[in-house]
Formats: structure tokens, C-alpha cells, sequence
């Protein structure tokens, strides 16, 4: 309330003062503190038709289209400042902050440190600390599109492992795929005398493919509370590193400590952005990455028995072909949309612990054709948020009902449908092997 007064108070007195520049640039910046982006970028640009050449206003407004999520507005305007003739130093500052947050980390080193070098004045801690350069900027140099420290210092990286508590009971639908699971995976650890006899170890990697938000990191969870094992959820942040050599280091540590607390389940969502086709790449330190990937998981320099690897990726076609090579991800699984069954399901689960009348989650179901897990918890959260208003209009909760989930699956489209519209074109003409026979069998 007391910066809604501050607001009204500044938008009065630019009212009275329209042509008051750092009035304007005051209230701008009040604004963008807020998060209020689109109104802060407003009145930068008020200001700006004002005050052309006022560099705060320049500024500021790149500040305003970076936090409204206007990456390429932003790179407009700096671009013009770093490119001025006499170029200030908190313009290479911001050109770094927008190259960071774009995830150019070897370009936004190169602009922080024009910035520093023009006037140390403008360091940022916080920003040389996500670039990885330390207290001192000097010991980082930029080497095949990556940086290198020149220090000899090394960061060491240790995973957080879990302990989930979720299982496939939690799982709604799935059944094909978490039977695949425990064939590989569940069955291997619970009945190691069996699979031994026939020569089978525990361990091994499952790759999930599909839409986004139909459940694959779900069920990777729940596949480690299955078993009661560990679960390590790599990310790229996790692994991926400016240092040279930094990300390999990073990607076996994550393995060696899965290998010291087995039986564990290492989880690589994204993993296509770990292991793009090396035929794409025209930089050798993206080849090295993968290369050290795949040799962890053929176990070259330790066994991988009881580490399980399962990775999802929403584009299977940008993922080089030695990771699935037989001994690596070697299962291959398609992860659909869950089908009318496993709607329902995946209803009565998200709809637990909420005020309810008798629901009939099949009837819902029917309506959501195509909709992923993501999209019926956005579903759920929408006709909650209806239930909300109404109760705070008559002063009481009122239960959910068909009704309302009915209403609200109306208003929400599949997100599924425009990864199909890419994935066809590729199962029908990028198919060798049979790859994404899956894909043209859902959309038959």
C-alpha cells in the first residue's frame, strides 16, 4: 500500500511537472524496483523523447525491456551505446548483465571487464560472481568462445542428492512406461541373484522423449522413491561451465558421487543441450563435453553398477546418435499425452486435499484431448482460482465441482499440439531405424 501512495504521489507531481526529465526518471526508476516493467518502460520513454541523449534514460530503459523479458529491444539500444565513439563504462556493464542473462557468459566477461577497465568504480560482486571471475577480474581470459582462469584455482562441484518420497502410485497413467522402467531399472535391484544368472547388471540408462510437461521428470522421481535410492537432478548450471575444462570435471564428479551412494538415480533433463549432435558444432570444447558424457557412461573409469541414468529431452533429433548406442540409452521411451484413463487419474491426483464434490474426473477427461500433465495442473489451478474469487465475494469456501473443471479445461488449448507440428515432420522424414515410429503411431 505504502508504494502504491509512493506511485500516485510521483505520477501527481509529473503531472503538475511534465517536463520535469529526472522526475520522470525517478518514478521510472521506482517502478522497475517494483517489477512494474512495462509501466517503468513507459516512462523512461516519455523521458527519453524529453532528454534524446540523457544516458540514465538510455539506461534505464534497457533495464526496463530487460525485465519485461524484450531481449532483443534491449540489445538494440546497448548496442548503440557500445558502439558510440567515446562509449561509457556503464554501458559495457549493462551489455554484460544482458549477455549474462542470455547466456553469452565469454561475451559478458569480455563487456565486464571494458566496464572495470574504464572505471573500476562500476564493479559488480554479484555479477562477477555468476561470471565465475572472482574478487579479481584479471585472472579470466576467453578462449574458443569459453573462458579460462589463469589463476590455477578449480571450483569444486558436489550434487544434492534426494530422497523422494513419491512412487508410481503418484504416477497417474504411465503403465506401459513404468513397466519398461522396472524392467530395467526396479526388477535388476530387487532381484539381483535372478538378473545375474543370466548376466544382466543393475544399472543402465533409460531416455524419455516427448512433449513438454507430460511427466518425465515426474516419473524420474518417482522411479528413485520407487526403489528408496537417491536422486540427483542434473541441471545444466550443474554442469555446464565457462572454465575450460570445467564442465567435464563437473559432469564426472556428478557420476563418481551417484557411483559412492548407489543404488542412485542420476536425472539429465535437457540432455539434449549436454550431448548435441557433435556433427553440428563448430567449437571443440562442446565435442570434449560429450565425449567425457559418454565415456562415464560406458563406465571407463569405474563401474556403474547401481547407478541408473534416466534423461528426457523434448527434441530427441538434436541428440548425437552415439547416445544411444546400445550400453548407454539404450532404452528409448515416448512419452506421450496421457490418454483419457490417465487424465482422470492425474486429476483425482492434483485435486487432492481441496475442497471437492463428487467429481467425475472422466467426464473432465473427455475434454481434454491432447492436454499434458502441465496443462491439467494449469487447468486445476484455473478453476481453483475461480472458486477463489467466489469465496471472497460471499465470505465462505465453496467446493470444487465438475462443473467448474468442465469450465476451465475450456478455456486452456493443449501446449502439446505445437511440439507435434514439429515432431511430424520429422518422424515422417527423419526416421532412420524406425526412431520416432512412437510419434506417427499417436498421431495415427
Amino acid at each position: 500500500m505504502a508504494d502504491d501512495d509512493a506511485i500516485r504521489a510521483l505520477r501527481e507531481a509529473v503531472r503538475v511537472s511534465p517536463t520535469n526529465v529526472p522526475l520522470r526518471r525517478h518514478l521510472a526508476r521506482t517502478l522497475l524496483g517494483l517489477g512494474r516493467a512495462a509501466e517503468a518502460e513507459a516512462e523512461f520513454r516519455a523521458a527519453a523523447a524529453l532528454a534524446p541523449d540523457d544516458l540514465e534514460v538510455k539506461l534505464g530503459l534497457g533495464e526496463a525491456f530487460l525485465q519485461g523479458g524484450k531481449h532483443g529491444e534491449a540489445f538494440v539500444l546497448v548496442e548503440s551505446l557500445v558502439n558510440a565513439p567515446e562509449t561509457p563504462p556503464q554501458a559495457y556493464l549493462f551489455h554484460a548483465r544482458l549477455l549474462e542473462r542470455t547466456g553469452d557468459v565469454a561475451g559478458a566477461v569480455r563487456q565486464y571487464r571494458k566496464a572495470i577497465d574504464a572505471d573500476p568504480s562500476v564493479r559488480d560482486a554479484g555479477l562477477a560472481g555468476r561470471l565465475g571471475i572472482g574478487a579479481d577480474e584479471r585472472h579470466a581470459e576467453v578462449v574458443d568462445g569459453r573462458v579460462r582462469r589463469t589463476d590455477g584455482e578449480e571450483d569444486a562441484f558436489e550434487a544434492e542428492i534426494e530422497r523422494p518420497s513419491v512412487s508410481f502410485a503418484d504416477v497417474g497413467g504411465m503403465e506401459a512406461l513404468k513397466e519398461e522402467i522396472r524392467l530395467k531399472i526396479i526388477h535388476p535391484l530387487k532381484h539381483p541373484d535372478l538378473y545375474r544368472a543370466y548376466g544382466k547388471s543393475a544399472g543402465g540408462g533409460i531416455l524419455m522423449y516427448g512433449p513438454p510437461g507430460c511427466g518425465k521428470t515426474h516419473l524420474a522421481r518417482a522411479t528413485a522413491g520407487e526403489i528408496a535410492a537417491g536422486f540427483v537432478a542434473v541441471g545444466l548450471h550443474d554442469v555446464l561451465d565457462m572454465w575450460i575444462g570445467n564442465s567435464e570435471k563437473n559432469l564426472h564428479a556428478v557420476f563418481e558421487q551417484a557411483r559412492r551412494n548407489a543404488p542412485c538415480v542420476l536425472f539429465f533433463d535437457e540432455v539434449d543441450a549436454l550431448g548435441a549432435s557433435r556433427t553440428d558444432m563448430r567449437k571443440s570444447a562442446g565435442r570434449q563435453l560429450i565425449n567425457q558424457f559418454l565415456s562415464e557412461l560406458d563406465g571407463v573409469s569405474a563401474s556403474n553398477e547401481g547407478v541408473l541414468v534416466l534423461a528426457a529431452t523434448n527434441a530427441p533429433w538434436y541428440l548425437d546418435t552415439a547416445f544411444r548406442r546400445p550400453g548407454r540409452f539404450d532404452r528409448i521411451l515416448f512419452v506421450p499425452p496421457p490418454d483419457a484413463a490417465a487424465r482422470a487419474a492425474i486429476l483425482s491426483i492434483l485435486c487432492r486435499g481441496k475442497p471437492l464434490e463428487d467429481i467425475d474426473y472422466a467426464r473432465v477427461a473427455k475434454k481434454t484431448d491432447h492436454f499434458s500433465g502441465a496443462d491439467l495442473k494449469a487447468l486445476v489451478d484455473a478453476a481453483v482460482e475461480g472458486k477463489l474469487r467466489e469465496a471472497m465475494r460471499e465470505g465462505r469456501p465453496k467446493p470444487l465441482t465438475t462443473g467448474d473443471l468442465a469450465a476451465a479445461a475450456g478455456a486452456i488449448k493443449p501446449s502439446t499440439r505445437e511440439w507435434f507440428s514439429t515432431a511430424r515432420n520429422y518422424a515422417l522424414y527423419s526416421n532412420e531405424g524406425g526412431l520416432y515410429d512412437d510419434i506417427l503411431k499417436y498421431l495415427k
